[in-house]
């Protein structure tokens, strides 16, 4: 009989030691290492490579064929019930696909997958397996959640008995039991959650485990390619935000999504990481509510703040993939009280705010260096494109010279080192989206050749090549005057 052995397997990146270190040798994470028990290596002897005799005809290839003959099959993607699910999976559900949605405790996950098959359970099988809570608990919550249904389920639209007749409910934590259930049924979409509360009996570790997520995970990848059935994963998340479990989770599904949100708040963020069947950079955005999970049709509305103009705050146009966003900055430049000043930035980049402060003082001149400043976004929203500069800078300076921007403009333009308004991408939707908000001046990089849109839009339209020009023409004096 083999000898066991003790092996120590980290958490985070699968890697094993026969010692225990307390950071791992291979990702450098601290306290991953965990014991495992695992059989002595197995020393029956290996099959023999076949090897063709001198002078034979090579072997031919039996199962691989020319990508040209290959055939094509339509694809089909199942609608989730929520138009700002679809939006980040691509157009929805492709079949066959293994979807893995992670988030924070308490975010939402349970919630928007439970609301999402209760819609898919109008006309496709929808199976959900409970891992974590027992189905009397997961019963509640559907109750709770049939008093409203999103937007374009049979409710909704006035049809249906009121009962999602498509979902079959299974509280379980064996893997085997889930895979008989699945084949059994083989239904049009099923959801884990989650997937490190699965359990294979055939290894010895723990649930949650790298050697655990890894087998689950594959189990259901295979058991779901093969049926065509599109496979929602549940995932944990570390105190760090990241994925719990190993990277191969990653590497094996078809597409990431994060459920963001500030806890404080009320509007979550949805997101994808990796789609194999769709693009990575749109945005989903909802609202928890007492009864569940509402789409924002108007994501804008979150991220503006109030009518009545202050000191240091203008208005800019983020996108997030296609969908243009309307976003209020607020910035505060206050006198320092320390040797080195402070620079806090909530939803824009420190470095990016590092480098906007350096451009003004050295071409307007303004003695920066010597105040504190502080940069947020309203809505807790992150803009990670330069677009945003010009609305960065115009809020700083705002706030220094105790200056308010005119109501209804909006700022659009990325800052370069020299001082020049470069152009941005997807000019035009932003200003689409400006106009019918009710914004009525447009501050611009010179050369965007939309003064024909912008006038069929009632859109003032101001362009400028310069940091300064621009400036000028949004707040209406010369900033670099009056030291």
């Amino acid at each position: 009989m083999a000898r066991a052995t003790s092996t120590y397997v980290c958490q985070s990146c699968g890697a094993q030691s026969r010692q225990f270190f307390g950071r791992c040798p291979s990702c450098g994470s601290w306290n991953s290492l965990v014991e495992q028990t695992a059989p002595a290596a197995d020393t029956r002897r290996r099959r023999p490579v076949a090897v063709a005799a001198e002078g034979a005809m090579p072997p031919q290839a039996r199962r691989s064929e020319p990508i040209q003959a290959v055939g094509e099959r339509p694809l089909q993607r199942l609608q989730s019930g929520y138009g700002e699910l679809d939006r980040v999976l691509g157009g929805g559900l492709v079949p066959g696909s293994l979807v893995l949605l992670g988030g924070d405790p308490g975010i939402g996950k349970s919630t928007l997958l439970l609301q999402s098959a209760q819609a898919m359970a109008r006309r496709h099988s929808v199976l959900y397996v409970s891992a974590e809570e027992s189905a009397q608990q997961v019963k509640l919550r559907w109750r709770r959640l049939a008093e409203q249904q999103p937007p374009g389920t049979a409710e909704a639209d006035g049809q249906g008995d009121g009962e999602a007749v498509g979902l079959q409910l299974l509280s379980e934590t064996d893997l085997e039991l889930v895979l008989q259930e699945l084949e059994a049924l083989r239904p049009a979409v099923a959801v884990i959650d989650s997937i490190q509360a699965l359990h294979d009996g055939e290894l010895g570790s723990a649930p949650g485990s790298v050697a655990q997520v890894r087998e689950c995970a594959a189990a259901l990848a295979r058991i779901a390619k093969r049926q065509d059935t599109a496979l929602l994963l549940v995932g944990h998340v570390t105190k760090e935000g990241l994925l719990a479990g190993p990277k191969v989770l990653e590497h094996l599904v078809d597409a990431v999504l994060t459920f963001e949100g500030d806890r404080f708040a009320s509007h979550r963020l949805l997101r994808a990481v990796k789609n194999r069947f769709g693009a990575t950079h749109e945005l989903g955005v909802f609202e928890m509510r007492g009864q569940g999970l509402a789409e924002v049709l108007n994501p804008s509305e979150l991220f503006l703040g109030s009518d009545e103009p202050s000191a240091g705050t203008a208005t800019i146009v983020a996108c997030e993939g296609t969908r243009p966003l309307v976003v209020d900055l607020q910035a505060l430049v206050s006198t320092t009280s320390y040797a080195s000043p402070r620079r806090t930035a909530t939803g824009i980049g420190t470095n990016r705010l590092h480098q906007i402060l350096a451009v003004l003082e050295k071409h307007l001149g303004l003695p920066l260096s010597r105040f504190d400043c502080y940069l947020a976004v309203a809505g807790g929203l992150e803009v990670e494109e330069p677009a945003a500069d010009l609305g960065v800078a115009a809020a700083v300076v705002a706030s220094y010279r105790d200056l308010t921007l005119p109501p209804g403009t909006v700022l659009i333009g990325e800052l370069g080192l020299g001082g020049q308004l470069r152009p941005v991408s997807q000019l035009e939707q932003r200003l689409q989206e400006a106009a019918r908000l009710g914004f009525r001046r447009a501050v611009v990089p010179r050369g965007s050749g939309l003064g024909r849109l912008a006038a069929s839009l009632e859109l003032q339209l101001l362009e400028a090549g310069g940091v300064a020009e621009a400036l000028v023409q949004a707040l209406g004096v010369n900033p670099a005057q009056g030291d």
